[in-house]
């Protein structure tokens, strides 16, 4: 048993490095975005930490509703279905695309309203043009993130690695060409990252899009895509797949939002203070989200089989892998926090106010990991359902009220909204856990 353990915490750790790769390259654009508006203005490092949080909604919805897509492929892949999958990445493209403009139509409501949302008065002309900028990006990213999840449930999840890496270079290029006006380009601020991060997703997803039609080792899928309109019935499992798991995110990141507009209510400073904190913070997800993107497809293989023990084992090997990162996570928050942070600004109130929640930052570490493990192994199942409610209980009837009480009640400021982090995401581990156990137990019944 040691050595089967061992050999599915290598098959994860190799699935999910690519993944890693592809994070990390992300969370280095995070990096670069804030460092250079961070330099430019604390005013608008302040107005992009409200817009990225804001955005984080429906960035994080389109995601989750293309993650319906991975137990679906991976089930299919298992049995070798490659027409199939075709037909099914068909589906998901279209509702996926169907999403990103329903998204886009919410936002630009939302825009009408932003004075309403009590952000300081002299953000609102920076706010403004990158809000729009970036909701134009909610397309290309939803097209991309389909073609992304068919990928990684065929177990190729170098593919999108290679073209994450390459737009984000481009990317950080853009940013340092447009922020500051260099090589005779005007001088744009916040706004000339908003563009340079919108021409990054167009082209992110116009590559994926030709690798999949262009490429040889993609044939049997581009004919099952080209083949014939996907019957009424593959539309519908896809949107039943993954709506449940949209809405999971969508109030998981609520909460994340709605403590940025709350830390807008006590002042910018802790506004500024808290998107580093949550960049920062990202790291560690993104250790976690990689490895249980492994998880999922693992999970979806053995479903694909019927095999309750090897789905089980997939996800504690898994869960294994995701511990260990959190270690090394924490140690890296807890015993470098004062010079990664200071990266990112050099306003010493800001960076004051960034350091001191550096325990709680800590704290939430472990039971991010736990609920990401088990909410991705839950999706490999195919049982998205249990995800949409755990999440609305643990980050909307627990998270968002924690956090005002923390943060205004008992008067704790920032310090209690990101300590109360700790008391959703607890409680989402808790819970996932149980339903997948409970899934697998009756998977093994049938």
């Amino acid at each position: 048993m040691s050595t089967t353990y061992l050999r599915d915490c290598g098959k994860i750790f190799r699935l999910g490095l690519p993944v890693l790769v592809s994070q990390i390259g992300m969370i280095v654009v995070g990096f670069a975005d804030n460092i250079m508006v961070g330099h430019y203005s604390t005013d608008a490092l302040a107005s992009s930490s409200f817009v990225n949080n804001l955005f984080n909604l429906p960035i994080f919805a389109a995601m989750g509703f293309s993650y319906g897509l991975t137990p679906l492929v991976g089930a299919l892949f298992t049995n070798g279905r490659a027409d199939r999958i075709g037909q099914v990445l068909r589906a998901g493209v279209a509702v996926n695309i169907a999403v990103s403009l329903l998204l886009i139509l919410v936002m630009g409501g939302i825009y009408l309203y932003l004075p309403s949302l009590g952000q300081p008065e002299e953000l609102l002309p920076i706010i403004r043009p990158y809000f729009l900028i970036y909701m134009i990006g909610m397309l290309p990213v939803c097209v991309f993130n389909a073609f992304a999840q068919w990928s990684y449930g065929i177990r190729n999840t170098s593919m999108p690695m290679w073209i994450m890496l390459s737009v984000n270079l481009l990317n950080i290029i853009g940013n340092y060409i447009l922020i500051y006006g260099n090589f005779g380009a005007p001088e744009m601020g916040l706004t000339g990252a908003g563009i340079s991060t919108l021409t990054a997703r167009v082209l992110s997803a116009v590559i994926i899009c030709l690798v999949f039609f262009r490429n040889p080792a993609y044939r049997d899928y581009a004919a099952g895509y080209r083949s014939k309109r996907p019957e009424q019935a593959v539309y519908g499992n896809v949107v039943r797949m993954s709506w449940p798991v949209s809405l999971q995110m969508s109030f998981e990141t609520a909460a994340f939002s709605g403590c940025a507009v709350m830390c807008g209510w006590i002042g910018a400073v802790e506004m500024a203070a808290f998107q580093i904190v949550v960049v920062v913070g990202t790291l560690g997800f993104c250790v976690y989200y990689a490895m249980a993107t492994s998880v999922a497809v693992l999970v979806a293989n053995e479903a694909g089989r019927n095999d309750a023990m090897g789905m089980r084992r997939q996800a504690f090997a898994g869960y294994g892998v995701i511990l260990a990162a959190c270690t090394l996570s924490s140690l890296f928050f807890g015993l470098g926090s004062s010079h990664v942070m200071g990266i990112f600004t050099e306003d010493p109130a800001v960076l004051t106010a960034a350091v001191g929640v550096i325990i709680p930052l800590v704290l939430y570490q472990v039971g991010d990991a736990t609920q990401i493990n088990f909410a991705n192994a839950l999706r490999g199942t195919g049982n998205v359902k249990p995800m949409m409610w755990i999440a609305f209980v643990s980050y909307i009837i627990v998270g968002l009220p924690a956090s005002y009480l923390l943060a205004f009640t008992l008067d704790m400021g920032l310090y209690g909204i990101v300590l109360s982090f700790s008391c959703s995401l607890f409680l989402a581990a808790a819970l996932f856990l149980y339903f997948f156990l409970h899934t697998v137990r009756l998977s093994a019944h049938r």
